[in-house]
């Protein structure tokens, strides 16, 4: 049931629907009270009308009757019935009488009439279980009644209502749609175009044309979009020109240091410094890469994981520990994904060492995603290290973020999880941080 219900959040979130429904709901409202406020401003015209006309018909039938030759009655009575409708019948005691409906028409209608024709008029919707609008009437003493047909007093029948009632509820649905169209598409250009740029692509232009707000919406967006791009590629060319500059004197000091007249112990420590510097340009210029389109082929994570796992396994100081499942594949680019394993790994390495240890035991699970329509692949990295404090979690996704206060031994560029989660954003996954309730650091990883 729960399934059933969801199937339909598309309807209930929508901006389009809920405008169109409301529209609709407030035309449909509208018009319901303006027909009550019509059929009850009308009932007294109307049953003045109908008055007029039943009356009408009773002194005519009445004048006819009495005026016309006994041997010629027979004949008129088969007339008023075949082209009038009109029929005539004698009034007797053992009539079985069914009295007409009591409602606020009818009560003014028999009101008008008995006005006209007399206090002793009587009205029935059936006589002898025969149906139509009966009304007595007198001639010399004598009682008879007098029936006519209900078509002829109530001509707006239920199908004709019906007929318009649905006629106004499809104009009602057609412009409800159309105004809800034109109200919700440019919002909806507009939450596609940010879509796309909350993934780094650049969006296409806006239309700036429309009612004002519109207007001058998409020109400050279209300014926007412009002026990040300007940014983006200035920062990324700024960055990696001095990453790259930086690079040719470091080379030289890893040559100086090789020649030089050094302790082992020293030379060890500046090429770890060193190496360690040129591992934080190559992020700079891994960071500084243009967001490009990349080539997506299916890619086996199970065997990419287990080969990360053997490549670290030859590591003194760091311990794997692996439940990977077999068989896993998803959509992706290779080098894009080894990058994204490895930076969490190397994450843990530099910053989660188990405490009062120098060793970093990390944990890798693979899961499998199978809720209602949402199904993926689910990767977790665990450090066993001291965590992060609560309160900077949300800052370590932002680029040249570190917590030095939490981890003492950082030492990076603070670009290694900013990398992995736009490594993330790219193979349309989602990522998420959090300390372990047993202690150390976690990565969540769910891939579509």
């Amino acid at each position: 049931m729960r399934a059933y219900l969801n199937s339909f959040d598309w309807l209930l979130s929508g901006l389009f629907w809920r405008t169109f429904f409301l529209l609709t709901f407030l035309v449909m409202s509208s018009m319901a009270a303006w027909f009550a406020s019509f059929r009850m401003v009308e009932r007294t015209p109307r049953a003045q009308q109908i008055a007029a006309q039943i009356v009408s018909v009773v002194t005519i039938t009445r004048a006819a009757l009495t005026h016309s030759a006994p041997d010629k009655r027979t004949e008129l009575l088969i007339d008023l019935a075949s082209n009038e409708g009109i029929r005539i019948y004698l009034l007797e005691n053992t009539d079985k009488i069914d009295p007409p409906e009591e409602t606020p028409m009818y009560r003014e209608l028999q009101g008008l009439v008995r006005e006209r024709l007399g206090e002793d008029t009587r009205f029935a919707k059936k006589m002898n279980n025969v149906a139509g609008f009966w009304i007595s009437f007198e001639i010399d003493g004598d009682q008879y009644w007098l029936k006519l047909d209900e078509g002829r007093l109530e001509p707006t029948t239920g199908l004709q209502l019906l007929g318009w009632a649905a006629i106004t509820l499809f104009l009602t649905l057609l412009g409800a749609a159309f105004i809800s169209k034109l109200i919700n598409e440019p919002l909806a250009r507009l939450s596609g175009a940010a879509r796309m740029l909350a993934k780094g692509k650049q969006p296409k232009a806006l239309p700036e044309s429309g009612p004002n707000e519109i207007k001058e919406t998409n020109i400050s967006f279209n300014q926007m979009v412009e002026d990040l791009v300007r940014i983006e590629s200035d920062r990324a060319v700024i960055l990696a020109g001095i990453s790259h500059d930086l690079r040719t004197p470091l080379a030289r000091m890893q040559l100086e240091v090789e020649m030089a007249s050094l302790t082992d112990e020293a030379r060890i420590g500046m090429q770890s410094d060193l190496g360690q510097m040129d591992a934080i340009i190559g992020q700079f210029l891994v960071y500084a890469k243009p967001s490009e389109e990349l080539n997506f082929d299916f890619v086996s994570l199970s065997d990419m994981l287990e080969q990360i796992v053997e490549e670290y396994s030859r590591q003194s100081d760091i311990v794997i520990r692996a439940a990977i499942h077999p068989n896993m594949e998803i959509k992706g680019n290779t080098v894009e994904l080894h990058r994204l394993f490895t930076n969490i790994i190397e994450n843990a390495r530099r910053y989660g060492k188990t405490l009062n240890t120098a060793f970093t035991h990390v944990d890798i699970r693979t899961s499998y995603k199978n809720k209602e329509k949402k199904q993926g692949i689910m990767i977790s990295f665990r450090d066993h290290g001291q965590g992060v404090p609560e309160a900077d979690l949300p800052r370590l996704l932002r680029p040249f973020t570190r917590v030095d206060a939490a981890r003492s031994q950082a030492n990076g560029s603070g670009l290694g999880l900013a990398i992995v989660e736009r490594i993330v954003k790219r193979h349309h996954g989602k990522l998420r941080i959090s300390n372990h309730a047993n202690g150390g650091f976690t990565v969540l990883i769910a891939f579509p």
